[in-house]
């Protein structure tokens, strides 16, 4: 019940600090207080309203935080790894529309971060002896239709990977719910060392959500290596650039592993 109850806390939560819906919310208070025949509060709020659709827009505002989450995880390289070193693969989801659509129109729909799905193909052609779990079933408070690694499964057998090594966590809403369900299939299905422990799965998912997540699995004692997937920003800011769909859309971001760090920080998550 109280994992349901920081579920829905943390979606409303996050919808009340995204800075593009405080655009509606001052266009609301401008024609109220027009209708109060108030002009001077009523253009105020106007000009919130534009400043705020400037700053959601204006790139390097929202680049700035995005690219220090990105960064907070160095890259592994796969060179640097054998086989023999490998205890699975993870894939969090995320990146895949399952749900109703999937059901209705019999395709599985990728989202923008389908860099996950494209490189735990990769390491599952590259890895074909090693186990890996996709993990995920929805983000949203009220799912339907299939869940996410139901739709993974569907994606692997269409492009003719063998199920041999697969497993599918269908429960989990959230990073920290992924981790919890998943820690004991890892412990089952895991390989393990010479003495019988357990060896470090590699950890696919977005660069901007690895620190939140490697944090979780760090928390619960399983030991990962990163491979982030899903950059949004590069090593140079272009302070010139506005683009109000690629800023809500790293706003969003930015924002939901903001409050997804302090709230799995408060409640001793992470």
């Amino acid at each position: 019940m109280m994992d349901t109850i920081f579920f829905i806390l943390s979606k409303v939560v996050q919808f009340s600090i995204e800075p593009l819906n405080w655009v509606i919310v001052f266009i609301v208070l401008s024609l109220l207080f027009l209708s109060f025949r108030k002009p001077n509060l009523c253009k105020r709020f106007l000009l919130l309203a534009l400043l705020d659709v400037l700053v959601v827009g204006w790139l390097p505002t929202s680049e700035l935080g995005l690219r220090g989450l990105e960064d907070a995880i160095p890259k592994t390289s796969l060179a640097n790894l054998s086989e023999g070193d490998i205890g699975g693969i993870i894939i969090l989801g995320g990146a895949i529309e399952g749900g109703q659509i999937s059901v209705d129109r019999g395709e599985i729909s990728i989202y923008s971060s389908a860099e996950r799905v494209t490189k735990a193909f990769e390491l599952i052609r590259k890895y074909p002896n090693i186990p890996f779990i996709f993990s995920g079933y929805s983000g949203r408070i009220i799912p339907k239709g299939l869940s996410e690694a139901d739709a993974f499964k569907q994606l692997i057998a269409e492009q003719g990977l063998s199920e041999k090594m697969a497993h599918y966590e269908n429960q989990s809403r959230n990073t920290y719910e992924n981790v919890r369900y998943m820690k004991p299939m890892i412990e089952e299905f895991g390989l393990k060392n010479g003495t019988g422990g357990s060896k470090p799965w590699l950890l696919i998912t977005s660069a901007s959500h690895m620190y939140r997540s490697v944090k979780i699995f760090e928390k619960q004692g399983i030991a990962v290596i990163p491979i982030p997937v899903d950059y949004q920003t590069a090593n140079h800011f272009n302070w010139t650039s506005f683009d109000l769909e690629d800023g809500i859309q790293n706003w969003n971001k930015l924002v939901h592993e903001v409050v997804g760090i302090l709230a799995y920080w408060i409640t001793g998550k992470i």
